[in-house]
């Protein structure tokens, strides 16, 4: 079964990303941030994980205000950089683990974190800039990576406490995965700083020493204080450094800590730290109860006749064309799909056991693949056919069939406010139920 074999902090300043992309390693002002990164690089090179498990917040790059989630779990297979305004970082995007993480998730409900779940997003300087200086990457990284984003730029957030709760919930996930993998923690964020307002510059390099040390030898100080507290003592945009908790929550009452270091040269106290657990291998007794208890809300769900539950792991596997088809609620994809099909699967990059079911309005075979209902509910309203027709096809029955099985039976419906009036009429004419 997977296991943590330690946890890693870094700060993750844009500056870090800056003077690697500009090779400032002799810059006697940058050089300092290379010397303090080489130990957790070198540290990464001997442990060699599997997996690296990134804990960070987005910089209103890749989530915005119409849905900010306080934990956001990546799912997806791979991970590009993101442009934050001046291009994108000239790095190669890093592979996912989406196994891994759909076990997460699914431990972390069962625990009763309410999670979101991401996939298809770019990830900005929040994890790039401290992975550029831990792992070489030319062609490609030598590590997978489960982004976890936390919402702290907008309250209310979650407490110090839930996040180390949190990391001890991760733990049990992790070490409850089947796979034999390696899985290293990475704490992003911090230490002190401002960056906004009257009191933008403000550091507090005693703070950022005391902080390291509560958090290796008394994390329960930490998780007791709030967050107007963290932001009295490390500045407003400091109190990101809650999110270190959870690394350390996921990591064994007592810790090691393999090496410490500290260095200000801007707007933000940078920091880098290796911890290692001094417990051995997880009790196989409570990861077997853990593995139970996962499973207890979808037990019998398998036995439910055509009932196809759309999980995590479906989502990873058909969201290409499960995005194709939301993006028919904007009116140019709509437009350039009717105007022309084959021209809108080849930009979208769709298969062509894709593109022919599409072709065919193959509603079952759609479902089967993957696609979600309501995906199919948006294509019928785009083409004019009802979703009783969906129904009766996803049944293998004509829509007289299953019309006679409706209190209703002469409706025939649509999500479509503008085309609803036309199914009415020639609605019949264009499902291939019958």
């Amino acid at each position: 079964m997977a296991r943590i074999i330690g946890g890693i902090a870094a700060s993750h300043t844009p500056t870090i990303g800056f003077a690697f992309d500009k090779n400032k390693r002799d810059d006697p002002v940058w050089a300092p941030i290379f010397e303090n990164f080489a130990p957790l690089a070198a540290w990464l090179a001997d442990k060699r994980p599997d997996v690296i498990v990134a804990i960070y917040n987005d910089h209103i790059t890749s989530f915005f205000f119409d849905h900010y989630s306080a934990f956001a779990l990546g799912v997806g297979a791979q991970w590009p950089v993101a442009d934050e305004g001046g291009g994108a970082r000239d790095l190669p995007p890093i592979d996912g683990h989406p196994g891994l993480a759909a076990h997460i998730g699914k431990s972390l409900m069962t625990e009763e974190f309410d999670m979101s779940f991401f996939q298809g997003k770019t990830l900005d300087h929040g994890c790039f800039s401290p992975l550029s200086m831990l792992c070489p990457h030319e062609p490609e990284w030598p590590v997978k990576l489960v982004p976890l984003q936390m919402g702290v730029l907008q309250l209310p957030m979650p407490s110090a406490r839930r996040f180390y709760k949190l990391g001890q919930a991760l733990r049990r996930a992790i070490e409850s995965y089947p796979e034999d993998l390696k899985v290293a923690i990475l704490a992003t964020g911090g230490l002190s700083h401002q960056v906004h307002g009257e009191r933008a510059g403000f550091n507090n390099v005693e703070w950022d020493q005391r902080f390291l040390d509560l958090f290796e030898r008394d994390p329960e100080q930490l998780a007791e204080m709030t967050i107007a507290e963290y932001a009295e003592l490390g500045g407003y945009e400091g109190a990101e450094v809650v999110m270190w908790l959870t690394m350390r929550g996921a990591l064994s009452a007592n810790v090691v800590c393999k090496h410490r270091s500290y260095y200000l040269p801007s707007m933000a106290g940078i920091s880098t730290a290796i911890y290692e657990g001094e417990e051995g291998a997880a009790n196989a007794a409570i990861v077997e109860r853990h593995r139970q208890r996962m499973a207890v809300q979808l037990a019998g769900a398998e036995k439910l006749e055509g009932t196809y539950p759309f999980s995590i792991e479906v989502a990873v596997r058909a969201f290409r064309i499960n995005e194709y088809l939301h993006k028919l609620v904007e009116p140019a994809h709509r437009e350039a799909f009717v105007r022309d099909p084959e021209a809108s699967f080849e930009a979208a990059g769709l298969s062509d056991e894709e593109r022919d079911m599409l072709r065919q309005r193959d509603w079952r075979g759609l479902l089967h693949y993957g696609v979600i209902f309501f995906m199919l509910e948006k294509l019928g309203a785009v083409v004019g056919v009802s979703n009783l027709h969906i129904y009766a096809a996803m049944r293998g029955e004509t829509l007289e069939a299953f019309q006679r099985t409706r209190n209703a039976p002469g409706a025939l419906y649509s999500v479509a406010g503008k085309t609803a009036g036309k199914l009415e009429w020639d609605g019949a004419e264009k499902g291939n139920a019958e």
